[in-house]
Parts: C-alpha cells; sequence; structure tokens
C-alpha cells in the first residue's frame, strides 16, 4: 500500500475507532450552559400572618446569580383533559416563551417538566443532558410526588377535590392522557434540559452549582406544588425558590368553594404559596440583569471563573 493511501484512510479509521469505543460504554459529551456574569435583581412578594386571617403583604429584593439559577417550566402540554385549561395554557405559552428566551440569553438554566411525554424526547441532546448528571445525594427522599399534609389540606383556600375543571360539561376521563409533549409554541433549544423526574433535576442542578429555582407552568394548586420538582420538593430541599405568578393558572371550578372567578381562584392559591411556601416574582423580573452586573471580570487578562 502506498504511503499515500495509508494516510488517506486514518481519519477514516480513527472516527470508526472512536465510535466503536463509545459504543462500549463511553458516552460522547455533551456541552452544558455556559457560567457567565449577571445579577437578576426579582422584587418578591410574601406574606405573613400578624392575626389570625389578616396577612401583612411585604416585597423585598432578591439578587440571584444567573450562573445558579434555573428556570422550571411545569407540565405546559400541548392539550388537557379539560378544555378550558389547556385555552388558556395556549394563551400563556407565547408571552412565556418571550420570558425564557430573554432568561436564556442572560445565562439562567431553562429546564423543561411537562411531566409523563419523555418518550417524545428520548435521544434529544436536552433529554440526555438530565439523564447524565451523576446521582447526587440529597438530605431528604425526593419522593415522586409530595402532597398537601392534613394541616394545609384543612386550611386550602380552594375546593380542587373534583379535579378544578371549569368545562361548561365535565367529561368523566377513562382513557390515557392525551398530552404528548410541551406545548409546541415553547421552544426547547440550545443548553435546555428536559426532565420530568425529580431525582434527575436535583442531580443536574448539583452538578451545574444551581441554588434558585423559579417555577412557572400549571396547575397552581396541584402540579406546581405537589411534583418531584415542585415547591414544597424544592425548599425542603433547600433552594431559594420563586413561583412566577403572572405565568401560572389553577385548576378551580368556580361552582365550587368558595365560589369566585376562575382568576381570583388562581390569585387564592398564589397568596397561599405566598404565605406558606415562597414568595412570588413577576416574570418581567427574569428578563434582565442590573446593569453592569454582566461585564466580565478581568484579572491577569483572564475571566475571572464564577
Amino acid at each position: 500500500m502506498r504511503r499515500r493511501s495509508f494516510l488517506g484512510m486514518l481519519p477514516g479509521a480513527v472516527a470508526v475507532a472512536a465510535s466503536q469505543t463509545l459504543g462500549f460504554g463511553a458516552e460522547a459529551p455533551l456541552p452544558n450552559r455556559p457560567r457567565v456574569p449577571g445579577t437578576l435583581a426579582l422584587r418578591a412578594r410574601a406574606r405573613s400572618e400578624e392575626l389570625p386571617g389578616r396577612n401583612r403583604v411585604s416585597e423585598r429584593v432578591l439578587h440571584w446569580e444567573v450562573a445558579q439559577t434555573a428556570i422550571i417550566i411545569c407540565d405546559m402540554w400541548d392539550t388537557h383533559t379539560c378544555n378550558l385549561s389547556a385555552q388558556r395554557v395556549a394563551a400563556m405559552a407565547p408571552r412565556m416563551n418571550q420570558v425564557i428566551s430573554a432568561s436564556r440569553s442572560l445565562g439562567v438554566m431553562i429546564i423543561h417538566a411537562p411531566s409523563d411525554t419523555m418518550k417524545y424526547y428520548e435521544g434529544t441532546p436536552q433529554r440526555l443532558r438530565m439523564q447524565r448528571a451523576p446521582v447526587a445525594s440529597s438530605s431528604i427522599p425526593i419522593l415522586t410526588r409530595c402532597p398537601r399534609d392534613s394541616a394545609e389540606e384543612r386550611n386550602f383556600p380552594i375546593d380542587d377535590t373534583a379535579g378544578g375543571c371549569d368545562d361548561p360539561i365535565l367529561k368523566d376521563w377513562t382513557g390515557p392522557y392525551p398530552w404528548t409533549r410541551e406545548h409546541p409554541a415553547l421552544d426547547v433549544v440550545g443548553f435546555d434540559g428536559v426532565s420530568d423526574n425529580g431525582q434527575e433535576i436535583y442531580n443536574f442542578c448539583k452538578q451545574e452549582g444551581i441554588t434558585n429555582v423559579a417555577l412557572m407552568g400549571v396547575h397552581t394548586n396541584i402540579c406546581i406544588l405537589n411534583r418531584s420538582f415542585g415547591i414544597r420538593q424544592m425548599t425542603q430541599l433547600g433552594y431559594q425558590v420563586v413561583l412566577v405568578r403572572d405565568l401560572t393558572d389553577a385548576m378551580y371550578d368556580p361552582r365550587t368553594r368558595p365560589f369566585v372567578s376562575h382568576t381570583r381562584g388562581t390569585e387564592l392559591v398564589i397568596e397561599h404559596i405566598e404565605s406558606r411556601w415562597c414568595p412570588s416574582i413577576m416574570s418581567d423580573d427574569l428578563t434582565r440583569v442590573i446593569k453592569g452586573t454582566d461585564n466580565s471580570k478581568v484579572s491577569s487578562g483572564h475571566p475571572e471563573r464564577i
């Protein structure tokens, strides 16, 4: 064999060998989000009980580094068993996509969590990124579901025992769930992650140094609170958590207690969360950083690591 021919074969041979090596257990590395400077200023609203039945509303500014912050988008499915719920999600999704696009550009981690739809995302970089994070130990068990305890159930502001669907004619749903993916108005791109598993999300957050979580999506009284990556679980795991109150919606039927509008029912659940679990913010606060905080800090000609 001539030398030129042999050298010409080398790149292909190396590529084949590399692919064979990866096939025996090694995995091709996936790039993760760069950690960049920048500080968010979140106007966080909370409630504390001064007297029985009377809450004091307060607001303070939280300073969160974008490198340590993730947005988790909860159960923004492409459809729902409740038609009016699906309609409200469809109306919310374009604005939500604007917010997460701006946050992503600032360096915030975006985690899509459309439960029960992981088959749709199988093999994508966004799904693999979450699956490949090494298992991290936690101070408490990460439950698959974190429901209300008896005390919270007694004081919950709305009655959602029948499911909370506010369609004019309610249907008994007996078949499989109709949702198959996240709503298509939400972009899953770049360094985003996809997971509906609390342990996977915890693993990834530990790997990436994420300590702050902003939750948005649906439904405020059920999945936002109950999921393994929801408000109850994440606060118990020690994360700083906020609810994005203008990008959420409850499952509430005005024909049930306390017999108020659907919008007011959602507000009551948000107020409950503010008093018992975590503060809430407006989504605009996730779309910009404090002026000057996103400049690289240079020392000896090299950017300072965050």
